[in-house]
């Protein structure tokens, strides 16, 4: 009986020891089969976009095939010159010419106006057909006699007219307006050049379905003419607008966490830290009307204010633009980069503080010069995580942003950030539920939809790599 005595003693340490390690099994199967959930989720999600736009390219390269062999490329040449002339007259009307100037100008293009309409009819009538033969073809180059033709009439009659332009009282935008024509006039023998150069025939290679996506500069949809499906505006849209939130984002919610962490008193903190935090519950539609409502108009108000008659691109006319849309990201992004900041300044080892007031070091001087490089990694992934906060932000954009779609003029320098735009976000939002399912616009939405899915996968990779390397640094 002795001997059993403390084999008995050791039965339920042995049974504790394998109580404590199921129950440690089980917590580990319970986060593992998260991360898997996770990973399946991830992998879903990659798969149901690739398998909805799955065919865009091919379809959008047999549109661009059609496009050349229809003749529509053919009649773009004609119609770019038709465009540049009523974009002269649109300029000389707001030098404000006598109105028989300005009127003789603009009919000055009507012969050509007109050959562009008769064979834009043709190009439309072969593409509707969907085969294309070479006499067809034959038929709608016969432009290119009408266009010789047209051309030195053309010539004559507006060399006539600037010669004969009436004085006006702003003589320099009327003689920039005169180079202008002149640039035009000289245009003339390139255009006959493509139009007799251009062949029906020539092969559109395969990777000009992928360029045109990823760099096109233009979304035309439901077009009669041609639909073109180019990212690059919505990228930049999405890109500037995101700019503009992190520019005021960032130093705002940097500040209130040295703030709020190093300086304020308890009962401040106490104030400043949860109504901070309390931003990120309102819901984004309700900052997208108080955007429209109240941001937009103050803006424009502002900027007709008489004080402000310096800025070169004061007033501005559209309220909803890149920088409405980009301060009410920008609220959006604060909490995230408050806390993560935040943290990230608590976290800093408590030694670096002591050492540095021991060296004799003052408040600031400790916070710039210590606190902020030691922990400058985890405010670089605050930045990037609340990057990819408004980067995805969908109902704030498509209702202040403009909708615009167009690349910014960039020649007005800061004034490009009071034009309007459109997102990737906002253009699946917008456009999604109108589409044919299965249709190319269908797929190339579902494009737009993976490319800024990576975008955000790549951002968010990048925070965590920031994170693990702040972690390693005071580890």
């Amino acid at each position: 009986m002795e001997t059993l005595a403390p084999e008995m003693s050791i039965l339920p340490e042995k049974r504790g020891r394998r109580r404590s390690l199921t129950i440690e099994a089980a917590i580990k199967a319970f986060f593992a089969s998260n991360a898997f959930v996770a990973i399946v989720v991830l992998a879903l999600i990659t798969i149901f976009l690739v398998r909805e736009g799955f065919g865009f390219f091919g379809e959008n390269l047999a549109s661009l095939r059609l496009y050349r062999r229809a003749g529509l490329e053919y009649v773009d040449i004609i119609r770019a010159q038709a465009q540049q002339h009523a974009q002269l007259s649109r300029e000389l009307n707001d030098i404000r010419p006598s109105a028989e100037f300005a009127a003789a100008f603009s009919d000055s293009a009507e012969d050509l106006n007109g050959l562009v309409s008769d064979s834009n009819d043709q190009a439309l009538a072969l593409r509707e057909n969907g085969t294309v033969s070479d006499n067809d073809i034959a038929g709608l180059r016969a432009a290119e006699t009408r266009f010789d033709q047209i051309a030195p009439a053309m010539k004559d009659k507006i060399d006539n007219l600037v010669s004969n332009a009436p004085r006006l009282t702003n003589e320099r935008a009327l003689e920039k307006w005169k180079n202008d024509v002149r640039k035009y006039l000289a245009s003339f023998a390139d255009t006959s050049r493509k139009l007799h150069a251009w062949n029906p025939n020539e092969p559109v290679p395969a990777y000009r379905a992928i360029t045109s996506f990823l760099f096109g500069r233009e979304w035309v949809t439901a077009s009669f003419w041609q639909d073109w499906y180019g990212i690059v505006p919505l990228l930049v849209g999405s890109i500037m607008v995101a700019a503009v939130a992190l520019t005021l984002a960032v130093p705002f919610g940097v500040a209130s966490a040295i703030y709020v962490s190093e300086i304020a008193a308890r009962g401040e903190k106490i104030l400043i830290k949860p109504y901070i935090e309390f931003i990120s519950a309102i819901p984004s539609v309700v900052l997208g009307f108080f955007g429209i409502a109240v941001v937009g108009q103050t803006i424009r108000a502002a900027s007709q204010m008489s004080i402000l008659h310096w800025v070169p691109f004061f007033p501005i006319s559209e309220r909803l633009n890149i920088f409405t849309a980009g301060c009410l990201l920008a609220l959006m992004a604060v909490p995230t980069i408050f806390t993560l900041s935040e943290d990230a300044l608590q976290n800093v080892p408590r030694g670096f503080k002591e050492a540095s007031y021991a060296l004799g070091a003052n408040r600031l001087q400790t916070i710039a010069r210590v606190l902020v490089p030691a922990s400058l990694s985890g405010i670089v992934s605050a930045a990037l995580l609340g990057l990819g906060r408004v980067i995805g932000e969908t109902m704030v954009v498509l209702l202040c942003a403009g909708n615009r779609i167009a690349i910014p003029d960039f020649t007005q320098g800061l004034g490009a950030v009071f034009q309007p735009v459109h997102t990737m976000t906002g253009i699946i939002a917008q456009e999604m539920g109108e589409v044919v399912r299965g249709s190319i616009h269908y797929r190339a939405l579902f494009m737009v939809g993976l490319v800024l899915f990576l975008l955000t996968l790549a951002i968010n990779f990048l925070a965590q790599k920031f994170v693990a390397r702040f972690r390693m640094s005071i580890g």
